[in-house]
């Protein structure tokens, strides 16, 4: 008579409680810290807005040319980073 085969280990649950929970809280954090980057720069584009339509209704577009120039700029370079900030939490 063979010797009964004991039974398989049970299979590892993962990585340990606290290591997984503090991967977990580094990532909300990054995704918060994500998140509020592109809130401020879509608040400064909102700011930035209303800067050149008051600029624009006053009739000052002639005389203010460089500085509504400089808000288009800003405004292009707020959205391209808040684009690749967002892409990167798609990832």
């Amino acid at each position: 008579m063979t010797p009964p085969v004991p039974p398989p280990p049970p299979p590892p649950r993962g990585p340990p409680a606290g290591r997984g929970k503090d991967e977990l809280i580094e990532a909300q954090k990054q995704v918060i810290g994500i998140l509020f980057e592109v809130v401020k720069r879509l608040q400064a584009n909102s700011d930035l807005d209303m800067e050149y339509l008051q600029m624009v209704s006053a009739g000052n577009a002639g005389r203010d040319r460089a500085r509504l120039d400089e808000i288009l700029s800003r405004r292009r370079e707020n959205a391209e980073v808040a684009g690749r900030l967002l892409e990167k939490l798609e990832a």
